[in-house]
C-alpha cells in the first residue's frame, strides 16, 4: 500500500510539472523556473541595476525561445514577479499602457478589420501565382504586393493571406498527384504487375522549393513595405504617437531610408533569382502549374454573385482605409473599427461566432506588448539603458542615427523588435525631455530606431512577427521550411538591406 500510494504522491507531483508551460522542453521549463528563484536574491543582494539587466536578458531569452514556447507565459510570470519583489509598480505599468493606447488599439481593431479582407487578398494573390508565368517577374511581383499591402495594412494577415494561397495550392496538386499515383498502383495490382509504381513525385520537390521561395520573397516584402508607414507595424504606431506623426508625415520622414531600401531589396529578389543562389530560382514545374490553372478556372466558375458582391465591398472598404490613413481622420485603431463595422455590415457578418475569429491572430500578441510594458517600466525606474543612452550621446551628433541603427539591428535579430524599440524610443524620448537633444536630433534617432528594428530583423524569425507567423504555420512542414533553412534564405537580404539602411541612416538623414 505504501508503493502504491507514493506511485500516486510521484503522479500528482508530475501532473503539475506536465502542466506548467506545456509541451516546452523539460530544460526550458527548469530554466524560468531557476529565474524566478534567482531573481528576488539578485535584487536584494546586489540592488536594481544588475537584478533589472538580468531580468531583461531573461526576458530577451524568453523571446529568443518564442518556437518552444510563446513568450506571453513566461515572460509574464517575470514580469509578475517584479512587480511583486518591487522592481517597478503596477501604476507605472499601467502608465506604459495607458500612453501605448493607440499601438493596442491598432492591434485590436486593425489586424481584425484586415481579417475581413482575407477573400479580396485571396484573390489578388492567387490571380498573381497563377497568371504570371515568368519566375523572375513572378518572385519580384510577391515582394511587391507584399510590401504594397504590408504598408496600408498589417504585415501577419498579408503574410497569412500568401501561407493559405500556398498551402491552398500545395494541397490542391498533392491531393492530384496522390489520387493519380492510386490510380497506377491499384491499375498494376489488378494487371499483376511485379513492380510497384513509385508514388513519390518529383515534381512535388521542385513544387516545395518554388513556394519556398515565394513565401521568402513575400515575407521580405511585409518587412519592405512594414517600415514605411505608421500603420506597417506594432513599433512604427508607438514611435508616430510619440513624435507626434501622422500618416504622410511619418512615410515623409523614413523616405530616405526606407525607398532606396526598397530598390536594394528588390534589386536583390531578382539578383537570387537570376543567379539560383541561397536555393532561389526554382520555376514552378509545368504539370504543376497545369492542374493549378484547372483549380483556379474551376473556382471561378464557382464564384456566385454573392461572392463578387463581397470582393467589392472588401474592394472598396480598403479603398476608404487608405484614404482614411493618408487624412488621418481618426486615430488608426479606430479606423480599423470602422473597418470592421463597414465590412461586416454590408456582406452580412452579423453573428459573434462569425466575428470573433477575427480578433484570435492579434489578442495573444497584444498581451504579450501589455508584458513588454511591464519590463520597460523596470528598465525605466532602474535606469539600465542610461549608461548605453549617455555613452551615443556623447559621440558627435552625425554618429548617432548610424549607432542607433546598428544596436537597434543587432538586438532585433535575437529579440522581437516591438520590444526593442519600446525601449530605446522611450530611453531617447527622455533625453530629449531633459534638453540633452534638440528636436532635430529626436527625429533623427527616431527615424533611425525604427529602421533599425525593421530592416535587419529579417535575419532571424525570432525578430519579425510575419517570420515567425510563417515558420509556426502549418505551411512550413509542407515545404520543408526549417529555421535554419530560413535563416539561410535571408541571409542575403540581411546583407544588403541591412547594409543599404545603415548607409542611408548615416549619410542621408
Amino acid at each position: 500500500m505504501a508503493e502504491v500510494q507514493d506511485l500516486r504522491n510521484g503522479a500528482w507531483w508530475h501532473s503539475y510539472l506536465t502542466n506548467f508551460l506545456g509541451g516546452a522542453p523539460a530544460w526550458y521549463k527548469g530554466a524560468i523556473v531557476a529565474f524566478l528563484i534567482v531573481n528576488p536574491f539578485l535584487y536584494a543582494a546586489f540592488g536594481g541595476f544588475i537584478a533589472g539587466w538580468v531580468l531583461v536578458l531573461e526576458f530577451i531569452f524568453t523571446l529568443a525561445m518564442a518556437l518552444r514556447c510563446y513568450p506571453l507565459q513566461p515572460g509574464g510570470l517575470l514580469a509578475i514577479e517584479a512587480l511583486v519583489i518591487g522592481m517597478t509598480s503596477p501604476e507605472h505599468v499601467f502608465h506604459e499602457v495607458e500612453v501605448n493606447l493607440p499601438v493596442i488599439l491598432l492591434l485590436m481593431f486593425m489586424v481584425a478589420g484586415i481579417f475581413f479582407m482575407k477573400d479580396l487578398l485571396l484573390f489578388t494573390f492567387t490571380k498573381i501565382l497563377v497568371g504570371v508565368r515568368n519566375k523572375l517577374l513572378l518572385a519580384v511581383l510577391f515582394s511587391f504586393v507584399a510590401a504594397i499591402l504590408s504598408a496600408f495594412l498589417d504585415a501577419l494577415t498579408v503574410m497569412a493571406v500568401v501561407i493559405s494561397v500556398a498551402a491552398g495550392f500545395y494541397r490542391v496538386y498533392y491531393d492530384v498527384v496522390f489520387e493519380r499515383a492510386i490510380d497506377r498502383l491499384e491499375e498494376a495490382v489488378r494487371e499483376g504487375d511485379e513492380e510497384v509504381p513509385e508514388l513519390a513525385n518529383e515534381d512535388i520537390d521542385r513544387f516545395r522549393a518554388f513556394l519556398r521561395s515565394l513565401v521568402m520573397h513575400a515575407a521580405v516584402g511585409t518587412a519592405l513595405g512594414g517600415v514605411m508607414t505608421i500603420v506597417g507595424e506594432p513599433q512604427n504606431v508607438l514611435i508616430g504617437t510619440r513624435m507626434g506623426w501622422e500618416f504622410i508625415e511619418f512615410f515623409l520622414r523614413m523616405a530616405p531610408v526606407t525607398l532606396p531600401v526598397l530598390a536594394v531589396g528588390l534589386v536583390t529578389c531578382l539578383a537570387l533569382e537570376a543567379t539560383k543562389a541561397f536555393s532561389y530560382g526554382i520555376p514552378m514545374p509545368a504539370k504543376v502549374l497545369t492542374v493549378l490553372e484547372n483549380y483556379d478556372a474551376e473556382q471561378t466558375a464557382k464564384r456566385t454573385n454573392v461572392d463578387r458582391a463581397r470582393l467589392v465591398v472588401q474592394a472598396i472598404a480598403a479603398l476608404l482605409l487608405i484614404l482614411a490613413l493618408a487624412f488621418h481622420v481618426a486615430e488608426i485603431g479606430l479606423i480599423g473599427l470602422s473597418i470592421i463595422v463597414l465590412q461586416t455590415a454590408f456582406n452580412g457578418i452579423v453573428q459573434e461566432h462569425r466575428i470573433g475569429p477575427a480578433f484570435e491572430e492579434a489578442l495573444p500578441f497584444t498581451a504579450l506588448l501589455c508584458v513588454f510594458f511591464g519590463i520597460v517600466a523596470v528598465i525605466s525606474d532602474q535606469h539600465l539603458f542610461q549608461p548605453v543612452i549617455d555613452y551615443v550621446l556623447q559621440l558627435p551628433e552625425s554618429q548617432q542615427p548610424g549607432v542607433f541603427y546598428i544596436a537597434n539591428g543587432v538586438l532585433s535579430m535575437i529579440s522581437d523588435n516591438v520590444f526593442v524599440a519600446t525601449v530605446y524610443i522611450g530611453q531617447v524620448e527622455k533625453a530629449f525631455d531633459a534638453a540633452i537633444i534638440s528636436r532635430q536630433q529626436f527625429e533623427l534617432l527616431a527615424v533611425a530606431i525604427n529602421t533599425g528594428t525593421n530592416i535587419p530583423s529579417v535575419a532571424t524569425p525570432n525578430g519579425q512577427a510575419a517570420f515567425l507567423f510563417l515558420l509556426t504555420s502549418s505551411l512550413a512542414p509542407l515545404i520543408q521550411l526549417s529555421y535554419g533553412r530560413m535563416v539561410l534564405m535571408a541571409l542575403p537580404y540581411t546583407f544588403t538591406m541591412g547594409i543599404a539602411g545603415w548607409i542611408c541612416v548615416t549619410w542621408l538623414l
